[in-house]
């Protein structure tokens, strides 16, 4: 499986920009990649919410939605799988979720299980996290999910011996990371998984530096440059 890791600038609230970046990676890497992920939430951004359920029911996006169908039709006109966090909405719920999409056909779509990306203590129950983690075989290479904080608060369900793929939205500083984070999180990912890929967005509010990784055993074998714009293709 040729997998690239997209660490591309996203906005908050900007989703038209936001699919215009993933249409842009898709371009550049026709043919070069069977599956593109991006970072947590990259959709619509991080910071894409008000916690105020009639402004953000809005901003989030359904499975029927043009988005998605757009997104389903890029992967057929690119012959490429895209892989992206979004705020999910079903029905009257609100998700923190990842979709994996390939042939026109969502494979999968994981619903973040630790509320760390909500504002919890003023939410109402029309902001919910999933309960389940999510499992795919793609290429015949078999992949995990999980979400930013999912694999901090419960690790026991990511264990696999496929890939890990593991999005965030992070916005530790370069020194920070170089110093301390990295480590920490190719250190915690190896309890899990021998394999795993960590795809960290930009953005300008907070600063978001970025990063996309690959670790091994612990260690990190692959990885691009901070605040810049980059994808990291590996054949996994």
């Amino acid at each position: 499986m040729k997998i690239g890791l997209v660490s591309y600038r996203c906005e908050n609230k900007n989703l038209a920009f936001n699919m215009s970046q993933i249409e842009r990676a898709l371009k550049e890497n026709a043919g070069k990649a069977d599956l593109l992920c991006f970072g947590e939430a990259f959709l619509q951004g991080f910071d894409c919410l008000c916690w105020d359920y009639e402004k953000d029911k809005d901003m989030a996006v359904a499975h029927d939605s043009e988005v998605m169908k757009q997104l389903k039709r890029w992967t057929l006109q690119y012959d490429c799988g895209v892989a992206t966090g979004y705020i999910e909405r079903e029905d009257e719920s609100l998700y923190s979720s990842y979709v994996v999409i390939a042939k026109g056909e969502i494979l999968c779509n994981y619903r973040r299980i630790s509320k760390g990306w909500k504002e919890f203590t003023i939410t109402d129950d029309h902001y919910w996290e999933g309960t389940e983690a999510c499992e795919f075989e793609f290429h015949g290479q078999k992949c995990m999910l999980t979400l930013c904080g999912d694999l901090w608060d419960y690790p026991e369900k990511f264990k696999t011996n496929g890939l890990l793929i593991w999005p965030v939205y992070v916005n530790y500083t370069v020194e920070q990371w170089e110093e301390e984070m990295l480590a920490d999180y190719a250190n915690h990912a190896e309890k899990v998984a021998q394999r795993t890929v960590l795809i960290n967005p930009l953005d300008n509010e907070p600063k978001s530096y970025g990063g996309a990784f690959y670790f091994r055993d612990g260690e990190v074998l692959a990885r691009t440059k901070f605040d810049e714009e980059e994808i990291l293709m590996l054949e996994i």
